[in-house]
């Protein structure tokens, strides 16, 4: 299939200005032996895009193409590739383009730990090339990367589980999540209600917490057995005490969340997993005599072994992330920035049409 040496993308241009990304031309990154090209059908927003594009986390790459919650089809695969996938496979790529595949981490399954890891979005490789994601018409990087797409799955519902999904779905697998477990889902947005999802997919018995209970019917009707309100319910620490076995913290902040409370809903070893992502000024302060018989943590995205593993359970569950459409374009992905500003999203974006831009 014949494409263009250069890709086109909607990049932000001005950290500042990214309320109005501007349409670029850009080389991609040298193509290696095991890598694989992918023309992008659609892309998923997350709310790392969004932190990256106004500068929350310092200053990026300029053009700054975002996007990693991609799903398209591969177009272009490299001589030494042994995977298994080929041309024409529709394939998810999430967070994570590269890792070194060779230190204990990435041989125990934990490469997105790795030392060497190169992120979908505006990172640098080992050359210096700042790595571009899927907001763009095609995406270039390491075949181990790409997870292929359950034929029963539509794409622009799945594609928030490539990042949102599986940021929450390793932590709850790897603590024990399933049948006989009460698990506490803290915070109902864009990653907390794919939690609530696979959380009850899984088997667990689960607690929706947010601060109000303006949320209440959206989380019953994801899944949710139980819902606290922590505002509205002065003594529900007293309520819940010694009741879970595990929580995420959903949250895109956690300046909010009450770290001494929380602890005490815990059963002995019980384990408070983050999973947040807040503005790099943002302190934890908690009372450390709180976590007695409780462990606190924080989780990063999942391994490629574990997205295939959501991925099965998203065919066999039926688990559809709450979407919306917007077509790809500079206002639309400007649109879009604007709106999750105000949080106005339930629960996620996806961007669609690329053929009509690109």
């Amino acid at each position: 299939m014949a494409y263009p040496e250069n890709f086109t993308g909607i990049a932000v241009v001005d950290n500042k200005d990214y309320t109005h990304p501007k349409k670029v031309d850009y080389a991609p990154k040298t193509f290696g032996d095991h890598d694989i090209d992918i023309k992008v059908e659609c892309c998923g927003v997350c709310g790392s895009d969004h932190h990256f594009a106004k500068g929350a986390w310092g200053e990026t790459p300029k053009p700054t193409v975002l996007g990693h919650e991609i799903i398209g089809e591969i177009v272009k695969v490299g001589p030494k590739c042994d995977k298994g996938l080929k041309v024409g496979d529709r394939v998810g790529v999430g967070a994570q383009a590269f890792s070194c595949l060779e230190c204990q981490r990435c041989k125990d399954d934990n490469e997105q730990y790795c030392r060497q890891a190169v992120w979908t979005v505006s990172t640098p490789y080992a050359d210096g090339y700042a790595s571009k994601g899927g907001f763009g018409n095609y995406v270039r990087l390491h075949e181990h990367f790409a997870a292929k797409i359950p034929e029963n799955l539509k794409s622009q519902e799945i594609a928030p589980l490539l990042c949102g999904g599986i940021t929450v779905y390793s932590p709850l697998l790897r603590n024990g999540c399933g049948p006989g477990k009460k698990v506490g889902i803290v915070g109902i947005g864009g990653i907390g209600h794919m939690g609530i999802m696979i959380a009850k997919a899984m088997g667990a018995e689960v607690f929706a917490i947010s601060r109000s209970s303006a949320k209440k019917a959206d989380a019953l009707k994801l899944g949710a057995d139980h819902y606290i309100a922590t505002k509205e319910e002065p003594d529900w620490a007293k309520t819940y005490d010694d009741t879970l076995d595990l929580v995420v913290v959903c949250a895109g902040s956690l300046t909010d969340i009450d770290f001494n409370a929380l602890p005490t809903v815990m059963k002995v070893n019980g384990k408070i997993v983050s999973i947040a992502a807040p503005d790099a000024s943002e302190k934890l302060t908690l009372s450390p005599i709180g976590l007695m018989g409780v462990s606190i943590s924080n989780s990063a995205i999942g391994s490629m072994k574990e997205v295939d593993q959501l991925l099965k359970l998203a065919s066999e569950k039926n688990i559809k992330p709450w979407i919306e459409t917007v077509p790809m374009s500079e206002e639309g992905l400007g649109e879009v920035f604007a709106r999750m500003d105000k949080g106005d999203v339930k629960y996620r974006f996806t961007m669609t049409d690329y053929d009509k831009v690109f």
